[in-house]
């Protein structure tokens, strides 16, 4: 079986760390600057988001960037685009991380606009 070839995109690339115990917030931070600035503007690059764990799983953070599709992923990050890319300082706040691209050709919805998640919930919940 040969390798299945992303399609049209869009392409996630999830960075997904676990941070040195007690680096969590140091980490986000360097996200919110540092990672931000190495995909935004970038030809292909449609947006970027990061978060934290939730319920006793802070330490594990995600930055995930969206692209346009996989080409564009490459031409950001060159023949190493399936490594991570690490900026300097990274190295002491991370104890271990993933690198993943996933296409989202088939199964992509966003409704950023919709209404409070707060009321949405309880008019679903039966």
């Amino acid at each position: 079986m040969g390798a299945i070839e992303p399609r049209q995109g869009p392409i996630l690339r999830i960075f997904q760390v676990q941070a040195m115990p007690g680096r969590a917030t140091e980490l986000l931070a360097k996200f919110r600057t540092t990672s931000a600035a190495v995909v935004d503007g970038h030809i292909g690059n449609q947006g970027y988001f990061f978060g934290q764990g939730v319920d006793g799983e802070t330490d594990k953070l995600v930055f995930v960037s969206l692209w346009a599709d996989i080409d564009a992923v490459k031409r950001r990050f060159g023949e190493t685009w399936q490594n991570s890319y690490l900026p300097e300082g990274y190295e002491d706040l991370i104890a271990n991380h993933v690198l993943l691209h996933i296409d989202a050709t088939e199964g992509w919805h966003a409704d950023v606009e919709s209404s409070d998640p707060v009321e949405s919930s309880q008019s679903t919940s039966a």
